[in-house]
């Protein structure tokens, strides 16, 4: 299976490693560790031989080139080395690189890149690959033999080939895995043949015409070839000529040239003289290189005559011939063409030759193309309006489906029209293509041609449109059709789509009306599989089967009971691996050998679903983690991870990397499936459970919980960095589909800073009900502690604005794809899922996509919606309130968590020595990333000389005592000092009586029981942490930030500049590094006037953000009825001031901008200074 290479590239860290095992049969196994520096590897060291140098491969070079560089330390001569038989192959996974693609293109790398983990290859000579999924060598022996056969065949008729047998043989080459596919049956190949075979000995029944016996020195004389086709009488033209496009040759059995062309003539056929000849000439444009051709020294000014043939346009019984036509070709003397070529007419008219439709129409027209997204929502009056302007329409292409959802009747008198605007269309794209497989377009023609443009699309874009393409099988009138025969043939060319396509029918066959459709068509494609991959598939199965009924009998188990169960479960599905080695159902390049029993267990959620550890085949692959679950239909929760991929996947074709993590999910039959798990990843419950039952309601726990897994500075600003990347595909992502029931156990973080979101039974704005209020009251989850994270503390600042644009800029990228999301939805209407059941449903994502808004309104939408969700109470309030219905599952983590949220690991007396003695020695005031004073605690160990120093806040001192309390809540325990403080008290005098208070708590807990001074919560506490060891002496003190010098202006704005229907708009959107007078957090807003105004009308204002020097408006400020003549005399003069209550506003900065300055025809975004009062392209 090969993955795509259509995705973009992520951004690199500063260093990657990749590791080839490198196998060569005179020096054994050898392992290069590539180092990666940006975008390159830039050194290779190699193990057990002692050989190191330098080399170079670019992310955009393809795979090759690694093979090659590899192969360097394998082979001294490389020209003895054929470098396409080797090829790399994904370590753990059944998966080879592409060797023409790029190695930053493939889905696997990509993910590593995300990760920041090493990117593991094996290096394989393409014989030693498993080719059991294949088809067998006997299979392919038979195809050659008949491939001979026709060639023989085909040389007897004078080497005549036509395009039916030229398809039959690709159709056939690929039913063994060959080239590309079309379809795989031999009785095609046999009924081509027969066709050949009856034209050649009955001419007078046919019309068709194609160029033969060229011989292999003409054709490379020839750059291209096309023909001039017209109708003569009398010696004479009764048109212009018409030239066909221009060509090169085809190589099948035999050189031949193809056109499939439509050549068309405008009169119609009742005015043509019976007396009318077709008239073929072919021309050869000669290839200027060719030194072999004729007369090659001669200078050559034009094409050159190749042949000629005519024939008469009706029979002698007046009849228009038809059909197809063998055609001898007959040579001529060499002539230059006559006449100009001709203008290509169809039946359809020509958009450009129409007379010009009335402006308002026009107007219609347009906007009717881009804001009627789907043909759900035509009115009546836009349907008449499409079909009377039907063919200005053709210049935009993408609005047939509407054209034709608009046609008045589709009776037998009409079809000749529709038909005819079908076939003259420009050929739609694969995903605007999929709307003429909807239920409203049930004839087989519009159905037929939709297929063959979807043809086009990738193996990778097939995979991602699967499941509606399957559901389209619903709505063919027959069962053998263009769709099922076009899904067949590729998946017998692709193992992945075959095995998706294999598990998206096993989950069809449910359907009550269509099962017995659904059961046909698995049947063909299990026909079409080897034998191997059939029985892979019955394997998978099998497991299934077996892990449906175990999660179905510990989820009717008692609680107490569960574990019992799961054991004696987990040994016949343990004895059903050592039988067999088994793929797995999520992927077909996942091959598990065992299961690793003590990693298995189940989630306490209301489904128990199994928690299984698999082995991996593969020796070099790491440990498969996935969730199975029975008793819940994971459709939707498919449904909805396709549209979360195919967003980042247009995100990333638009250079946009959210750092969208990706996990598969495949439903295995009726009310189950199986979830892959994402690796060191935690849920939002968890981590905010750490700092108690109310920790939702706190700023901190996700800053700290990444804080503690990556220490460095460098690493936290990384994790940072991807949390607000992802976070702002998380919310645009769960707006636009309507996610629900988002509570802090389906959000979940990894410990790289991904947020992604787990667990979709509600979506399309299903929210969950608790009684009749919403249990989702935001649009979307943004919470204070998010936003703390974003912010880098609790003070707003820039990098909120770097998220604000991004949730803008990935909300407006699609929405310019917004077609796409509703013809999928839409197809899937009528697939069960009960969210999901007709235009209601649809009508929701319509709305938020916001189609008939500017991007700058939609902009300024989402940024009100970013604002509504972080200034919400609810979502924090759901939290705690799903935090005490999670109290049954609590207590203190397993063995293997962390049991101190700023520890990332637990530690004990015997690893760390008996602690003699613990006081807290002083305390220091720190700035990050907030203000805070920290305690330095200095600890004696037994056997070491030199006491330890550790840092701790007095939260983490009172986490510390929380946790004692609930691991010995009969043991009397030394008392806690208050946290509260009354009064106005001044913070260092507080921290002063702390110091006091936790040194007494601290000595009072050492010399407290043995069980209670020895246990590992209190040695994990004093374990010294990274922090610990960067802290650089115990006096200094961090010098408090500079406070600005009264009257200093500074400060940069950002504005969008637009105009249009008479009315300029300006959308003020962030501003950044204001300073004030007093070096307090202003209040700011902004105000702008259109100068001059001496009467002050033009006055316009933003609303306050309090408290930020860096705040967001993206606020639209509006002027109505200015011409643009008029604004290029204007300036456009913008305040900022600062609102206080108790004195006048302050200014804070300013800029004023001269109008003619801006291109209005088009939007403009810049930055501006105020201290300079410059303005700078963004």
């Amino acid at each position: 299976p090969l993955l795509s290479d259509s995705l973009m590239t992520y951004p690199f860290p500063p260093y990657h490693r990749y590791v080839c095992h490198c196998c060569d049969k005179e020096r054994g196994l050898l392992g290069a560790v590539f180092l990666v520096e940006r975008n390159s590897i830039c050194g290779v060291y190699w193990h057990p031989t002692i050989l190191q140098s330098h080399m170079i491969a670019k992310m955009s070079s393809p795979v090759e080139l690694l093979i090659m560089q590899a192969l360097c330390w394998v082979h001294d001569d490389l020209s003895q080395v054929d470098i396409g038989s080797y090829i790399l192959k994904v370590c753990g996974q059944e998966e080879v690189l592409q060797n023409k693609h790029s190695l930053g293109s493939h889905e696997y790398v990509q993910n590593c890149r995300k990760w920041e983990t090493e990117i593991k290859l094996q290096l394989l000579a393409q014989s030693t690959m498993r080719r059991d999924l294949a088809r067998t060598s006997t299979q392919y022996k038979t195809v050659d033999q008949v491939l001979q056969a026709v060639k023989k065949l085909c040389s007897a008729l004078g080497e005549v080939e036509t395009p039916a047998i030229t398809d039959a043989v690709k159709r056939l080459k690929h039913s063994v895995n060959l080239p590309k596919s079309r379809t795989p049956e031999v009785r095609i190949h046999n009924i081509a043949v027969y066709i050949l075979v009856l034209v050649y000995y009955e001419p007078q029944e046919s019309i068709y015409v194609q160029m033969c016996n060229l011989s292999l020195s003409c054709s490379s004389s020839y750059e291209k070839y096309y023909l001039m086709c017209a109708l003569t009488h009398n010696g004479r033209n009764l048109f212009k000529p018409v030239q066909s496009k221009k060509v090169g040759t085809y190589k099948s059995f035999f050189y031949h040239i193809k056109w499939d062309e439509l050549i068309n003539f405008p009169i119609s056929v009742a005015l043509l003289p019976l007396e009318t000849m077709l008239s073929l000439t072919l021309y050869g444009v000669l290839n200027q290189n060719a030194s072999n051709s004729p007369d090659s020294n001669k200078q050559r000014k034009g094409p050159e005559l190749l042949g000629k043939v005519t024939m008469p346009l009706f029979d002698f019984r007046r009849v228009l011939s038809r059909g197809t036509k063998l055609l001898n070709l007959w040579m001529t003397p060499q002539s230059s063409p006559s006449g100009a070529a001709g203008k290509r007419m169809n039946l359809c008219p020509d958009p450009q030759a129409l007379e010009t439709p009335d402006p308002d129409i026009k107007r219609k027209i347009e906007k009717g193309d881009h804001t009627l997204l789907s043909s759900h929502r035509l009115t009546r009056a836009d349907k008449q309006l499409l079909w009377d302007h039907r063919h200005h329409c053709r210049g935009y292409e993408h609005s047939l489906p509407k054209i034709l959802s608009s046609a008045p009747s589709w009776d037998w008198g009409s079809m000749a029209e529709i038909h005819a605007l079908l076939h003259h269309w420009s050929p739609l794209s694969p995903v605007s293509a999929l709307e003429l497989l909807d239920s409203k377009f049930a004839d087989t023609e519009v159905r037929s041609m939709a297929v063959s443009w979807i043809e086009s699309c990738s193996d990778d874009e097939l995979t991602d449109y699967l499941p509606q393409l399957v559901q389209a099988l619903k709505f063919e009138s027959h069962l053998k059709n263009s769709l099922v025969i076009f899904l067949l043939s590729r998946a017998e060319g692709n193992i992945n789509i075959a095995h998706y396509l294999y598990w998206l029918l096993k989950d069809a066959v449910q359907d009550p009306a269509f099962g017995q459709r659904y059961s046909h068509v698995l049947g063909a494609l299990l026909c079409l599989c080897s034998a191997r991959l059939r029985a892979e598939l019955e394997k998978q199965t099998q497991l299934v089967h077996l892990l449906g009924a175990l999660a179905e009998k510990v989820r009717q188990a008692s609680s107490s009971n569960r574990q019992v169960v799961l054991q004696e479960g987990l040994e016949r599905v343990q004895s059903y691996f050592q039988r067999n080695n088994c793929r797995l159902p999520l992927s077909p390049s996942l091959v598990a050998k065992e299961l690793n029993v003590k990693a298995c267990s189940f989630f306490n959620s209301n489904a128990v679903p199994l928690k299984l550890a698999l082995v991996n085949a593969d020796q070099l692959g790491e440990e498969i983690n996935v969730m199975f679950k029975a008793g819940e239909d994971l459709r939707q929760d498919m449904l909805a991870l396709q549209m979360i991929r195919i967003m980042d996947r247009i995100w990333l074709q638009e250079g946009l990397d959210l750092r969208i993590v990706n996990f598969k999910c495949i439903s295995t039959g009726k009310d189950k499936g199986m979830v892959e798990l994402v690796s060191s990843s935690e849920t939002l419950r968890k981590i905010q459970v750490e700092y108690g039952v109310t920790g939702s309601f706190k700023d901190k726990p996700l800053a700290e919980w990444l804080r503690k897994y990556n220490p460095a500075e460098d690493e936290y600003e990384k994790a940072s960095e991807n949390f607000i990347y992802s976070c702002a595909g998380c919310c645009v992502a769960t707006y636009l589909l309507g996610i629900c029931d988002r509570h802090n156990d389906n959000i979940m973080l990894r410990t790289t800073g991904h947020m992604f979101h787990i667990d979709f039974g509600k979506f399309l704005g299903h929210a969950q009900m608790i009684g009749s209020f919403k249990r989702d009251r935001a649009p979307f989850v943004l919470t204070s502690d998010m936003a703390y994270v974003i912010n880098g503390g609790e003070r707003p600042t820039s990098r909120f604005q770097l998220f604000i644009d991004l949730c803008s800029q990935a909300y407006n990228l699609i929405r310019k794809h917004s077609s796409l999301f509703l013809n999928l939805l839409s197809l899937m209407t009528q697939s069960g899922l009960p969210e999901l059941t007709g235009a209601q449903d649809l009508k929701y994502v319509y709305d938020a996509l916001q189609p008939q808004t500017t991007d700058a309104e939609a902009t300024v939408f989402f940024t009100r919606l970013i604002e509504s969700s972080l200034g919400s109470v609810a979502t924090k309030f759901n939290f705690f309130i799903h935090n005490l219905a999670q109290l049954r599952f609590s207590g203190l983590p397993s063995n293997d968590e962390p049991i101190l949220s700023f520890s990332p690991r637990t530690y004990t007396l015997k690893q760390d020595g008996r602690i003699r003695d613990a006081f807290v020695y002083s305390f220091q005031k720190r700035y990050n990333p907030d203000k805070h004073y920290t305690y330095v605690v200095r600890v004696l160990r037994e056997g070491q000389n030199e006491p330890q120093f550790v840092f701790r806040t007095f939260d983490e001192f009172q986490e510390l005592h929380n946790k004692l309390t609930i691991l010995f809540p009969l043991w009397k325990l030394p008392g806690f000092p208050n946290k509260m403080v009354l009064g106005r008290t001044h913070i260092k005098d507080v921290a002063s009586k702390r110091k006091v208070e936790l040194n007494s708590y601290v000595h009072s807990l050492m010399r407290s029981s043995t069980e209670v001074s020895q246990c590992d919560l209190v040695y994990t506490f004093f374990h010294p942490i990274a922090r610990d060891d960067k802290t650089e002496g115990l006096d200094g003190l961090p010098k408090i930030p500079g406070v600005p010098a009264a009257g200093r202006v500074e400060g940069e704005v950002k504005l969008s500049v637009s105009y249009r229907n008479s009315t300029l708009f300006i959308m003020v959107m962030h501003i950044k590094d204001l300073v004030s007078d007093d070096g307090t957090d202003p209040n700011p807003y902004v105000k702008t006037y259109l100068l001059p105004d001496p009467h002050k009308t033009s006055k316009r204002k933003t609303k306050i953000s309090r408290k930020t020097r860096n705040p967001t408006f993206n606020e639209m400020l509006v002027y109505s009825g200015y011409s643009k003549e008029t604004l290029k005399q204007r300036e456009l003069q913008l305040s900022v001031l600062s609102a206080e209550s108790l004195r006048e506003n302050c200014y804070l900065g300013g800029i004023t901008l001269s109008l003619k300055d801006f291109d209005l025809s088009q939007e403009t975004v810049k930055w501006g200074s105020f201290l300079h009062s410059t303005f700078l392209q963004s």
